[in-house]
């Protein structure tokens, strides 16, 4: 029995009747709870059911066995549009779900269908997926959608769970990095693993698989210091890709913001959440953050035609954007057919409170928010003072973790690359470009060149932002791998079952010559050569530096540069066929990177000597040089494009001191990157720059001398190989 309002009524059980314990519940009292907190709250005894909804008449909390047995209990107190019960004695592992009564009218952006079982928004974990059928949509196939579908949908639905948030975190602490020191390995949390040999098959495509140790001691190796995962949270495998025998690979289609994907658990049920945890707890040890990519800006009901799942039943014009006049249809900015509403206090309360989960009770470290621009959309303009962003900006919680931004949409004036405020760093689109045009001949102005390689201080600099604003990356998820960047002019997504019209036709790469694999050992050398140039301009530019995972070992999806539906070998990192030399190689980099803090500079460079500096120290921090040794003048900047570049970092020009207060010293650095395609004849700076010079660096070697480099003076030749890049270290001992 439920209650309204203190009076039994009866419920509506399927035939067969509740299993022992529903039909225990079913006789017990349904208390009035409390509003707050939303969601299911475990306090020991019983839960605490709370839900959101200005549009809903009457909502029915519905509990299940796993037989699908359903009891219902209307909820009897509903403050400020929440709606709550308490119910003794349901425990962690409860199945649960709502029903929202209210006007189903389409024209007046009402959608409410009791008929359709509802995911919880803040519900902890979830259990199953969606079936697809007719039953998850609020209407008739094949018609429109303005006359109700009244097939029930309870057992085609994933069912919330409750869950208990007990956890020994021990001496979990989160690591801290500062910006200037984080490498960040983009990772897909099933594709990294799926194919570990060291991993145990039932851990395989896991969060516990991603803290097996192998996979550990992978990361650590490697010198990378956070892990950036694409999508953890609850996802929705999208009905045209499942018709299509694919799947929802990426997880860009998110359904419960505060619940880790059931996908990714060794364990079924709400046991996820600790599994969860302890992937952190064993990250953390290690050294390694744990980065969020979170899509806050859509969720998986797609348009007006899509499924009723969730937020589109209980309380539609309160969560999603929809068109002004015509509130049957939805602002689409993000391309997947719905924006959810950030003007709408309870939709920033349902962002903040996730967001406070993730860091509060699941311990991660920052999150990196897909189609931020989206979320910066006040009305139709993209306004960086939004409101979700002042949100952020006072909350003491998430104010303090890492934020990244991915600056567009693919609305009108998405692309806001450098205009997202202070605290915030961004995926920096300008720098994939110039550097994938500089390293295919594709012309880049060497101004721009220089403003890439240097933090993109015309992008950041003039609203107080530091280098760190600027997440460096060439690959990343949605594209080429690096190996694909440079083995094919043209996307082949053929398999993806969209006649190619899906992925971008903007790729900016060069196959060497050949389209694809090939056995031409000259090609493949070029191509192992570009890999590595572009590993060495990313990791040696100042800002933060992102490696899209398996790039390290020459991770390849045969051409695919849009994957995002392919949970297949196209995906799968390939661990038994890894190119161990270019490991090795990458590890030796990021190692240099690691060693010396004048890569990793956390101010702009000035162009001129510190204030202060000593005699010896009086050379500008950072001096650009033609081949035949001269500086860089005016005239040389407006030639336009240029294929050679030479740039000196000065070692005894960083300002800011150490985390102890102590100045930080390091050596000088000359960077050459020639993407000529012939052999460059470089004279050094003269030695009031540096007297000698080591070469510690060189892409035209597969294998870097391990011995002690021969020392080269000041003002002397040097033969810089066609299309590579040469590292000088600054050396006093005399030759």
């Amino acid at each position: 029995m439920g209650l309204r309002h203190g009076k039994a009524i009866p419920l509506d059980i399927p035939a067969g009747g509740a299993a022992a314990s529903l039909g225990a519940l079913n006789t017990a009292p349904i208390l009035p709870g409390e509003a707050y907190p939303l969601g299911a709250t475990f306090d020991g005894l019983g839960t605490n059911f709370s839900i959101f909804s200005q549009a809903a008449e009457a909502v029915e909390l519905c509990l299940f066995e796993l037989d699908g047995s359903e009891a219902r209990f209307e909820l009897p107190e509903v403050d400020a549009y929440c709606w709550h019960g308490y119910v003794e004695h349901v425990e962690p592992g409860q199945l649960y779900g709502y029903r929202v009564h209210g006007p189903y009218d389409p024209g007046r952006g009402l959608r409410c269908n009791p008929s359709k079982l509802l995911i919880d928004p803040y519900a902890k974990a979830l259990e199953g997926e969606v079936q697809w059928g007719q039953e998850p949509y609020s209407y008739k196939l094949g018609g429109d959608d303005l006359t109700i579908d009244t097939s029930d949908s309870a057992h085609v639905m994933p069912k919330a769970i409750v869950v208990d948030s007990a956890f020994d975190w021990g001496s979990d602490h989160p690591p801290k990095h500062r910006w200037a020191d984080t490498v960040i390995y983009e990772a897909h949390v099933r594709g990294l693993t799926w194919r570990h040999p060291d991993v145990p098959a039932h851990q395989r495509g896991t969060f516990a698989g991603l803290a097996h140790q192998s996979v550990i001691e992978h990361f650590t190796k490697l010198g990378v210091t956070a892990v950036e995962l694409m999508p953890v949270h609850q996802y929705v495998h999208d009905r045209r890709l499942v018709d299509l025998g694919l799947r929802n690979y990426w997880g860009y289609n998110s359904i419960g913001y505060l619940a880790p994907h059931n996908g990714y658990a060794s364990r079924p049920g709400h046991r996820v959440v600790g599994e969860f945890k302890s992937m952190v707890k064993a990250l953390h040890r290690a050294g390694i953050e744990v980065i969020l990519d979170v899509v806050y800006n859509h969720t998986a009901e797609g348009d007006h035609m899509g499924p009723t799942l969730s937020f589109r039943g209980i309380d539609n014009p309160s969560y999603y954007r929809l068109v002004d006049g015509d509130p049957r249809h939805y602002n689409d900015s993000t391309g997947t057919g719905n924006t959810l509403n950030v003007r709408n206090p309870q939709v920033l309360q349902i962002l903040m409170d996730s967001l406070r989960y993730w860091v509060l009770e699941m311990h991660v470290d920052g999150f990196r928010f897909d189609l931020a621009a989206s979320l910066a959309r006040q009305f139709h303009e993209v306004d960086r003072l939004s409101a979700f962003f002042d949100l952020i900006h006072q909350d003491p919680v998430v104010s303090q973790v890492k934020l990244i931004a991915e600056p567009w949409d693919v609305g009108d004036g998405g692309y806001q690359v450098g205009n997202f405020p202070p605290l915030w760093s961004e995926w920096n689109g300008k720098y994939r470009d110039t550097v994938r045009d500089y390293w295919r001949q594709g012309g880049t102005p060497i101004g721009e060149l220089a403003e890439r390689l240097t933090g993109s201080s015309d992008l950041y600099q003039a609203n107080g932002r530091s280098p760190f604003a600027s997440i460096n990356f060439v690959t990343a998820h949605d594209g080429f791998t690096l190996a694909d960047l440079v083995s094919y002019n043209d996307k082949h997504n053929e398999a993806n079952g969209e006649d190619g019209r899906d992925g971008t036709d903007d790729n900016r790469s060069w196959n060497c010559g050949t389209e694809g694999p090939t056995d031409d050992e000259a090609v493949e050398t070029l191509r192992r050569k570009q890999v590595r140039n572009v590993l060495s301009t990313l990791m040696l530019s100042q800002g933060v530096p992102m490696l899209l995972g398996g790039d390290e070992f020459g991770r390849t999806q045969h051409g695919n540069n849009n994957a995002y539906c392919q949970d297949n070998e196209t995906s799968w990192y390939d661990w038994e066929h890894m190119d161990a030399e270019l490991l090795d190689w990458t590890r030796r980099l990021i190692g240099l990177r690691r060693e010396h803090p004048v890569f990793r500079r956390r101010r702009f460079f000035q162009g001129r000597p510190l204030r202060g500096s000593t005699q010896v120290e009086k050379l500008p921090d950072i001096a650009w040089f033609r081949p035949d040794g001269a500086e860089m003048g005016d005239s040389d900047w407006t030639v336009g494009y240029a294929k050679s570049l030479g740039v000196f970092l000065n070692g005894s020009a960083i300002p800011d001191p150490d985390a102890h207060g102590r100045p930080v010293l390091d050596d000088s650095f000359f960077i050459v990157l020639n993407a000529w395609d012939q052999e460059l004849d470089l004279t050094l700076p003269e030695a009031r720059w540096a007297p000698h010079w080591k070469v510690v660096l060189d892409t035209a070697v597969a294998s870097p001398n391990d011995g002690s480099p021969p020392l080269l003076r000041a003002a002397n030749r040097l033969a810089v190989a066609g299309r590579s890049v040469v590292v000088l270290q600054s050396v006093n001992a005399p030759a």
